[in-house]
């Protein structure tokens, strides 16, 4: 393994830390990508990596996109990523968490956290027993946000494929329209509800089988393999688990029109953008559409911080925004014969002064 700031994912990060607590068992990566605009705000990812260095890739590479994900959505942060590198049998513990508390708050308010793969809510709330620096704890009552961000997350998708949809196939409703959702947790769930109120036609998958032939039975969807997904012929293909499907083989095998979603880094390398629009899929750029979860965390902190409340509606006006941005950088690409993931990239590192 070459070190890690000569990989490829290495983008000039300000900080790149390893903590271990032996009497606990934490191991875990803290990478802070820019702090321009802010602290750098990004969920912690609790998995088990076959291959250490995978833990790396990803915190790089999420922290990253942490950076562009914040500066698109106008919010006065800047991209961090934490990843806890969790056994073959995935054990949590409480000492685990209060050591990774700790660990935060010896970096001094430089990261925020939040809840993200493998995290829950009830383990934010045991992280901010420990340091103040995490977001995306429970709502003290209805009219705030606060709580788990997966909800806004798939909101702001969902306004994002009615952009795409109106945007590339001209209809202005998603009755009849055909998505196929790869992954149905939190986020994808509630995307595939969401789809499914306005009529829109369901094909889901799971890498658990059950969890989606769950919803596909709430819905009235069909379901097929977790790894055929990809292979089903629709008009809206919605990526909402993990990133890096987006390479020369899974580019091969869509056939759709839309590619828009919310997993995280879903472009395996930075040609895959270009692949993609030389087969004239359009594609929502994951960090732009999937920003519905930080801008909700994001503007609970800053609430919390100051001592005032963070009232969800101006969260959901933020996420109505979401299908501007997306709009403009469309329009920016078709005008210039750039990608939009390319289009996005320099608007967002323009603005973290990059």
């Amino acid at each position: 393994m070459a070190a890690f700031w000569e990989e490829p994912d290495f983008d000039e990060h300000e900080r790149v830390e390893l903590v271990h607590d032996r009497a606990s068992g934490l191991t875990a990566i803290f990478a802070l990508h820019s702090t321009h605009l802010g602290p750098g705000a990004g969920g912690t990812r609790f998995w088990h990596y076959a291959d250490a260095a995978d833990a790396m890739h990803d915190a790089l590479r999420l922290s990253r996109g942490m950076s562009y994900k914040n500066a698109m959505a106008g919010l006065p942060m800047g991209g961090g990523k934490a990843v806890i590198l969790a056994d073959a049998d995935r054990n949590k513990t409480p000492a685990m968490l209060a050591a990774f508390g700790d660990a935060i708050e010896a970096l001094g308010g430089a990261y925020v956290t939040a809840e993200d793969v493998g995290m829950s809510e009830a383990d934010m709330v045991a992280i901010a027993r420990r340091t103040r620096h995490v977001t995306g704890l429970p709502a003290a009552d209805g009219t705030s946000a606060g709580g788990d961000p997966g909800p806004f997350t798939a909101l702001g998708i969902f306004y994002g494929i009615k952009a795409a949809v109106a945007h590339k196939l001209g209809r202005d409703s998603m009755a009849g329209i055909h998505v196929a959702v790869q992954g149905t947790g939190s986020v994808g769930g509630g995307v595939a509800r969401l789809l499914a109120s306005e009529g829109a036609r369901l094909t889901l998958a799971d890498a658990r089988d059950e969890r989606a032939r769950a919803l596909a039975a709430e819905l009235g969807a069909e379901t097929v393999a977790a790894g055929a997904i990809m292979d089903v012929a629709c008009d809206v293909f919605s990526p909402n688990a993990l990133g890096a499907i987006l390479d020369d083989a899974g580019i091969d095998r869509l056939q759709a029109p839309i590619v828009a979603g919310g997993a995280n880094n879903q472009l395996a390398r930075p040609g895959h953008g270009p692949a993609l629009a030389a087969r004239g899929i359009l594609y929502a750029p994951d960090y732009v559409i999937n920003a519905g979860g930080i801008i909700s965390v994001t503007l609970e902190y800053l609430a919390r911080e100051s001592g005032a409340r963070c009232d969800v509606e101006e969260v959901h006006a933020r996420l109505r925004q979401i299908p501007e941005r997306l709009i403009a950088i469309w329009d920016e690409a078709a005008a210039s014969g750039r990608s939009p993931d390319q289009v996005a990239d320099a608007m967002a590192q323009r603005l973290i002064g990059r």
